[in-house]
């Protein structure tokens, strides 16, 4: 079982791709190595016109070979090693996804939607990076450093290797100063990237408030800074590798200036051959080559050290709502669910440091009853929906009793799968409309669909459509009107046939007599669920068996709705507001 915070543990379990990655790769090297030695030969026995067309055609023939044996080689080794770093990366990207859909509602609050998709796209990639070309240009490095090495001393001359090899402390110490600057400065890189994200996300999301407030100039101003300070840091990382690159470029040219002047010494005093020396300086270009590569490496590692650090900070972060209750409390038990909802001395704030946003709440909703909610923007109406809905739980005092279980030993699953929700935010998906409504786990049939509609007031304007239920809709449901993807939402929650039903004033949007209509079609619905109505107009929750007023998080009026108008309280004064709005409408 891999420790999903221990991205290491991905790696491992495709081990042998990269054992096999590793095999063809020292393959490949070796064959390297050989390429400078049979040059030399051939360099050798041309000067001394000791070789013939056959031995001509014998090395070509060689070098030939090699060259298709590092053909495959590479292909092959890419398969493997590409392979494992692409498959860490599937693996991976649904774990975060996974755990990202388990985390609360706190989290999402405290993180911005630029920086989570940063982390799955860019600081994964980085970590796609090390683990698939950084895997390589470390394996290369090392085998073509030791192998090359080995035969610059043991077959050319030991004391032009160690001059030429001067250079090369230089060359690590520069790229030890620069790895920790280049770590910071993509960090933050990688932070900068996660605003212009949001920023954009934000605009294009929001292009209607944009457009209705002529708010363009202003909000292409505000993207402007945003993308200014971006190019700004990105620009600060590439001085700092504008610097790093040339900088190992010149201590490497260093090494074959020794190497030409020392070795040119070394032919005209007859101790070594022009082969040799040929030989030697194609030894000295291939350990070159990967060491030049060790400040790439570095680079590599810094970036996925950063992204390391931000992707495992987010799989170890733990939810607040935890569930310790089987999904399947055993046979028969599904069917005990009846939806009695009973707050008992219940305060709740979002934060222990926060205000109360609910006061020693105090309700019983019996299975079959409705209850309409009403009072203040911020009073706590939709509050006490994420509380049944148990979004967040509460902190300390008093208790949420569903079917006399406190709400925090009752499965979640269980729990959510016997809620229908309209939230105020009617939220879409860019499918089809059928997809929207059928949005659960078993899908329902056309049918079922169609009767959810057909109570929502949505089926004939559907219907309409020239594909109609399998129209698609745009990003967040952008071809229809308010009201038409409030009644979508009202179809998803019907479609489930929940044991209760919490509308968060989810008839804003439509107009009285299509509200009307949908509540008398709910009330044959209604009557056999625990119901429970959120709303700013009366003419939505009048026909409740109870109507609590909410004001600062406190019941300040409850009862009917003639009750409640007789108390002549703020119910009323609502009441009365809105009979002369209609009047003044309807004139």
């Amino acid at each position: 079982m891999v420790n999903k915070a221990n991205l290491f543990g991905y790696l491992v379990k495709h081990k042998w791709r990269y054992v096999r990655g590793l095999f063809l790769l020292i393959l490949i090297n070796v064959l390297q190595v050989l390429v400078p030695k049979i040059t030399g030969q051939i360099v050798d026995g041309l000067e001394t016109l000791s070789l013939d067309d056959r031995k001509l055609l014998y090395y070509g023939a060689i070098l030939i070979l090699i060259s298709l044996m590092t053909f495959v080689s590479h292909f092959l080794s890419r398969l493997q090693v590409a392979g494992a770093s692409n498959r860490f990366d599937y693996e991976v990207r649904n774990v975060m996804f996974d755990h990202m859909l388990k985390l609360s509602m706190k989290f999402f609050h405290r993180n911005r939607v630029g920086e989570l998709m940063a982390l799955a796209t860019n600081d994964l990639g980085s970590l796609r990076m090390i683990t698939s070309r950084g895997f390589n240009l470390m394996t290369n490095t090392l085998i073509l450093l030791v192998s090359s090495i080995f035969i610059m001393v043991r077959y050319v001359d030991p004391r032009l290797t160690l001059y030429s090899f001067l250079p090369l402390p230089f060359l690590v110490l520069v790229m030890t100063k620069f790895g920790p600057m280049i770590n910071r400065r993509f960090r933050r890189v990688q932070e900068s990237f996660s605003d212009l994200t949001r920023k954009t996300t934000e605009n294009i999301t929001g292009i209607r408030v944009v457009k209705a407030f002529v708010q363009e100039d202003y909000e292409k101003e505000n993207f402007a800074k945003v993308n200014q300070e971006n190019f700004d840091i990105n620009m600060d990382l590439v001085r700092l590798q504008g610097i790093f690159y040339p900088l190992i470029n010149l201590i490497s040219s260093l090494s074959f200036l020794i190497a030409f002047v020392y070795g040119g010494n070394l032919i005209i005093n007859k101790q070594i051959s022009l082969g040799d020396f040929i030989a030697f300086n194609g030894y000295l270009g291939i350990i070159i080559r990967p060491v030049m590569s060790i400040g790439m490496i570095i680079n590599f590692a810094q970036r996925a050290k950063a992204s390391k650090e931000r992707i495992e900070d987010l799989l170890n972060e733990e939810p607040d709502i935890v569930d310790t209750v089987p999904d399947n409390p055993g046979p028969g038990q599904a069917e005990d669910f009846h939806g009695r909802i009973e707050f008992r001395n219940l305060t709740f704030a979002y934060d222990k440091k926060g205000p109360n946003v609910l006061e020693n709440i105090n309700l019983t909703i019996e299975p079959g009853k409705t209850l309409g909610i009403i009072g203040k923007v911020g009073s706590g109406k939709s509050t006490i929906a994420n509380l049944i809905l148990r979004l967040y739980d509460p902190l300390e005092e008093g208790q949420l009793l569903i079917d006399g279980v406190d709400i925090t030993k009752t499965s979640l699953k269980r729990l959510r799968d016997n809620i229908g929700y309209i939230p105020q935010d009617n939220f879409l998906f860019s499918s089809t409309i059928r997809n929207n409504i059928g949005f659960m786990p078993e899908e329902p049939t056309l049918e079922e669909i169609r009767r959810a509609a057909s109570i929502s007031q949505i089926d004939e304007s559907i219907m309409e459509l020239p594909d109609q239920y399998d129209t698609i809709l745009g990003e967040r449901g952008v071809n229809l009107s308010g009201g038409q993807k409030q009644r979508v939402s009202i179809a998803r929650a019907l479609v489930r046939d929940p044991k209760i039903l919490i509308m968060d004033d989810c008839l804003s949007a439509v107009d009285t007599d299509t509200e009307r209509k949908i509540l008398n079609e709910l009330k044959p619905f209604m009557e056999e669920r625990t119901c429970i109505i959120i709303a700013h107009r009366i003419s939505s929750i009048q026909d409740a068996d109870e109507i609590i007023v909410l004001d600062d998080g406190r019941i300040i009026e409850r009862g009917s709705h003639e009750e409640l108008l007789e108390l002549n309280g703020y119910y009323n004064r609502i009441y009365q507001r809105q009979l002369l709005e209609q009047e003044i409408e309807t004139a």
